[in-house]
């Protein structure tokens, strides 16, 4: 048995925040890493500087528009990547998935950045909220076909804070996007439709608050701490076993120029 580190971030621009993706493969060393929201096309992308790291495994989704996009940089060999267009919308790069491991260890990992869905939660007067509805239904109804025979794990900004301590204040969000009854029960669907274990609350019980993500807007946002949990690690229940360990790296919040999210991290023994 050995154990492999995985981590998802939504980094918000990967060439903005280029030596904070340095400084988390430096100190917190994954195995693997997992973009969202890299915002740069392939051919953009800080390849040669995630190199020099020793990260010589990159798989990229870019799209052709420089919006939103999802990447692998991995120390460890990636094998069948694929890239699934999501709504009919060609271009729009949101999922990359890549097997990692050989024989009886190998797994596929599943990296999304699910649609935001915009301001207003009413998908009749709103398109980027009936998008993200779409989003999750399409989800829904490709993970259980997606595995090849392969246990499946699934990382990302899933745009989607599901249980009420996941949220700051539950009665506050309930009207606000990414909280929304309707979008809460959507990604309870997705995640049931192979029955997924939420590894972070496998770690952190339901009724402990429990955050990824916290605004830009407020000015001291450690002390207000109004945060949301959208990003999400899942694992098939023959993986979830195997999963020793889970971190949020709050910390991060507080690097140079960061992200609105903090990188969430799991180790599997394979």
């Amino acid at each position: 048995m050995r154990q492999v580190k995985i981590a998802t971030w939504n980094i918000n621009s990967v060439r903005m925040r280029r030596l904070i993706v340095e400084r988390l493969l430096n100190e917190a060393a994954p195995d693997v890493l997992f973009l969202q929201e890299t915002k740069c096309q392939d051919g953009q992308f800080p390849v040669a500087d995630f190199r020099k790291l020793g990260y010589d495994h990159v798989a990229l989704n870019g799209g052709r528009g420089g919006y939103h996009g999802v990447a692998i940089v991995s120390r460890l060999p990636l094998a069948d990547v694929q890239v699934r267009e999501f709504c009919e919308k060609v271009g729009d790069p949101r999922h990359i998935s890549a097997v990692i491991g050989e024989g009886n260890s190998a797994f596929r990992v599943h990296n999304f950045y699910v649609p935001a869905g915009g301001d207003e939660p009413d998908a009749t007067i709103n398109p980027k909220f009936d998008h993200k509805l779409r989003f999750l239904d399409e989800m829904k109804d490709f993970l259980p076909t997606a595995g090849g025979g392969l246990p499946d794990v699934v990382v990302g900004d899933l745009n989607v804070a599901p249980h009420e301590h996941d949220v700051w204040s539950h009665k506050a969000l309930m009207k606000i996007v990414s909280h929304t009854p309707i979008e809460c029960e959507k990604l309870e669907a997705v995640r049931s439709s192979v029955g997924y274990v939420d590894i972070a609350r496998r770690f952190v019980p339901l009724e402990e608050k429990l955050y990824s993500w916290w605004s830009y807007r407020a000015k001291d946002w450690r002390a207000a701490d109004k945060g949301r949990r959208l990003d999400h690690i899942w694992a098939h229940p023959n993986m979830a076993a195997r999963v020793s360990d889970f971190r949020i790296l709050k910390d991060a919040r507080d690097w140079d120029r960061p992200s609105d999210h903090a990188p969430v991290v799991v180790s599997i023994e394979v």
